[in-house]
Order: C-alpha cells, then structure tokens, then sequence
C-alpha cells in the first residue's frame, strides 16, 4: 500500500489551484510497528507542510508590495539576503529581496526589506513559549532534548538558547505588569454591589522557604527566600506562581494580576492563607475588599512544636517545675488557637514570657524568650484581622517538611524568579522550613 500526501493551494484570484506532493508512505502487512505514522515520518511531513505554507506566504506577501502602493509603478530590485527563521515544524530560510523606495513619496530610507519588516521576530511564538514553558518545569537542557525528539525543529537547540529565550519573555511579561501599588481596591461599596454576581469564592494559600543558592560557599552564606502561592477557585484550574522575596520588585502587582486573570471581582470572597510570617502576611492586605485573612494551622503547630522543644531546655533554681509549667501552658495555648479564642492566646503568650524570664539566664532562656516574643506578634491586637485559624491548606505546599531529608536544588535568585514568571510554578521538596538556615 502507497498513501500520498498532497497539499492543494488555492489562490483567492482566478488562478488554478497549486499541488505540492509532501510526503509518501509505503506500508506492507499490519503490525504494531507498522500501524500509523512513524516518529520519523510524522516529523518529516510537519516541515514539508510548514515548508510549502511559509512560501506560499512568503510568495503572497511580496507580490502584494511589488509595486509602490501610492503609484503603482514596479519597485526596483537592489540586494537580497537570506532570513532564518525557527518554528515549531523546522527551520525555514527565506529569501529577502531589497528594494528601492518609490521616489514618489519621501521615505525615512533609501531601502527596504518588505519580509523583513513583516517579520521583526526570528523564532515563532509558539516554539518560545514551548520553550519557556519546559523550562519552568525541567532543566534547559532536558527542555532542548525534549522538544528536538518531538519536533522536527530542523537544527539543534542548545540549553543556552533555551535560557536565552525564557530569560526574554521573562522580561517581556515584566514589561507588561503595571506599576507596583500599595492598594488596589477601586470604587466604593455602591459600585460593588452593582457589579454582576461573582464566582464561588477563591482561595490562595501563600507559604515562604529558604532554597540554596547556585553561587553559596558556606552553610550560612548563599540562600534566598522564596515564596510560593497556589490559587485555587471553586471551580476550575489552580495555578501555581511563585518569587524571590529580595528579587521580585513587584509582588503585590504579580498577584493581583493572577486573581484578576482568574476572574477575581471586587464583590467576590477571597480566602487568603498564609504561615505567619511578617512579609508573606503583609503581601495580600488591600487586594480585595472581601477577602478574609487566614493563619495556617500547620504552621501554628509547627511554630508551636519549636517552642515546645525549646522549653525542656530552660532550667531553674527557684522552680524546678519550670518546664512542666512551660509545657503545660504551651498546650493551653494551642488550645486555645484552635478554638479561635485569641483574647485568651494572648494572655497565654504574657503568662509564657514572664514564665520564661524567671528562668536561670542562659542562651536556651533567651533563644525561648525572644521566640515567644516573635509568636505573639502574630496574633498582636493591631493584627485582629489574622485572628482566625484554617487547618485546609498545609502540610505547606511547595516546602513539605517530612520531605526535607531530600537533596535540595540550588538556584540562582534571578532565575528561579525568571523562570516561574513564564511557566507558572516549579514544584519540588527544595527546602525544610520557613526558618532561617542554621549554620
């Protein structure tokens, strides 16, 4: 059996349609092997059909252009050049004549290329963003590998060029954000109501860890924070994104857009969660004036864990039972976070200070007191509006602790920011917690 490919263009004139022969298959007997199009064969034909569509394009446009549009006398011929462009199906090589300028008109130029001003770019916009895409997800050089076995790209594609490419539609999506503000509710409460009925609520959770840095010399040196964000609406997609802390100029902006690209609305109810930390908790305020501000529980916990492994360390003369009594009011206090009872968590957390200045003055008495300090600023009275607690948004997406005897990725801050920019996330037990590294 012979199976012939042909296309067939026809021409929007009178002009009989063209037949262009591109590819030939030849199969004998059904088998596996032989059922359908090979990986070869299905790359060759895509370039050969790429091929013939590109010229015929090609062929359209300079013959609409061949003449001055004003006058219509035939341009005259100067030069021509050769242009390479990559696409997704092979790379094509055009030829690009130059021409003079009607004199009948003054021109900026003396000259021009007709096929290089319609096409400005050298590399489709498909192929960038398959590229940017793969590599938000794997390496450069598994993102070229893959995309060569896959597609009949016609030349190799190196891991730099793959960087190169993300690190420009980075910056192009950088340019398209607008200014970074520290509000961005609009309009008063008449001209929310009269906005159509929104969607189910949205629900973000925000959570910050620490990642190795590709150029760290020491344990201590070296390491950026990160802080990841998953949104997830009632009903449809979430989506995963993601900053360095000391990097991203615009953070609050970043995230705006993605709820505005979800079709978050002034008068729709946002859920917000976040682990407690003083600028991942500051990050979604004045966002929307619906939203409700949520405290991570398994970050209360693990924050509650600390302190409580802190305290068997603390000693007194004057009271042997001190750690008993730290231990006792520290489940008192989870307690009393669990059931939303703030006013009494925060007489708690005055009982655990005075508790722990009685103790023998030592760095385990101070390393408690300072902790201590540091958690009730958390739920301070000026900050009532964290006072409620959610249990469904841990263990701590993307930064899972039980995984944190895993090796860690090291990155560089500027492309771990770049590349979650074009693909949306990177998923990855990359670090343990949002504490500081020890040394």
């Amino acid at each position: 059996m012979k199976v012939r490919v042909q296309i067939i263009v026809e021409a929007d004139d009178d002009s009989p349609p063209s037949v262009h022969e591109v590819a030939q298959v030849e199969r004998t007997d059904l088998h596996v092997d032989t059922l359908g199009l090979h990986l070869t064969e299905a790359k060759d034909l895509r370039q050969n059909v790429q091929e013939v569509v590109v010229a015929e394009q090609v062929h359209r446009c300079l013959d609409e252009q061949a003449a001055c549009l004003a006058c219509g006398r035939p341009r005259r011929h100067k030069d021509a050049t050769t242009i390479v462009l990559r696409t997704l199906f092979g790379t094509v090589h055009l030829r690009s004549p130059w021409w003079w300028h009607c004199v009948c008109r003054p021109q900026p130029t003396r000259t021009f290329s007709p096929l290089a001003a319609a096409l400005p770019e050298r590399t489709t916009p498909e192929l960038l963003y398959l590229e940017t895409k793969f590599s938000g997800l794997i390496s450069y050089g598994q993102s070229a590998s893959l995309l060569a076995e896959t597609l009949p790209l016609g030349r190799e594609l190196h891991a730099t060029t793959v960087r190169r490419h993300a690190q420009a539609s980075a910056e192009r999506l950088e340019d398209e954000l607008g200014p970074e503000q520290p509000m961005f509710i609009e309009g008063c409460q008449a001209e929310w109501d009269a906005l159509p009925r929104p969607d189910l609520p949205l629900t973000v959770g925000l959570d910050g860890g620490y990642v190795h840095s590709s150029q760290q010399r020491s344990r201590r040196d070296g390491w950026f924070e990160v802080v990841a964000r998953k949104s997830m609406p009632s009903d449809g997609a979430s989506k995963c994104f993601g900053f360095v802390q000391t990097f991203d100029r615009k953070p609050k902006r970043r995230l705006f857009e993605v709820l505005k690209a979800q079709g978050m609305q002034t008068n729709q109810q946002v859920t917000f969660l976040t682990d407690g930390g003083d600028d991942v908790r500051e990050l979604p305020l004045h966002l929307n004036p619906q939203a409700e501000h949520l405290l991570d529980w398994f970050h209360i916990t693990m924050r509650l864990t600390v302190l409580n492994q802190m305290a068997k360390s603390v000693r007194s003369r004057d009271n042997p039972n001190l750690t008993t009594e730290l231990g006792q009011e520290l489940e008192r206090l989870k307690w009393y976070l669990w059931h939303g009872n703030v006013f009494l968590a925060l007489q708690t957390i005055t009982y655990l200070q005075l508790d722990a200045d009685c103790g023998d003055d030592s760095s385990e008495q101070r390393k408690l007191s300072k902790a201590v300090a540091e958690f009730g600023g958390t739920f301070a009275p000026t900050q009532r509006r964290y006072q409620a607690m959610a249990s469904g948004f841990g263990p701590a997406r993307p930064f899972p602790a039980r995984l944190s005897s895993q090796p860690s990725i090291r990155w560089s801050a500027s492309a771990w920011s770049r590349s979650n920019r074009c693909a949306g996330h990177r998923v990855g037990p990359i670090c343990s917690s949002r504490s500081a590294p020890a040394s």
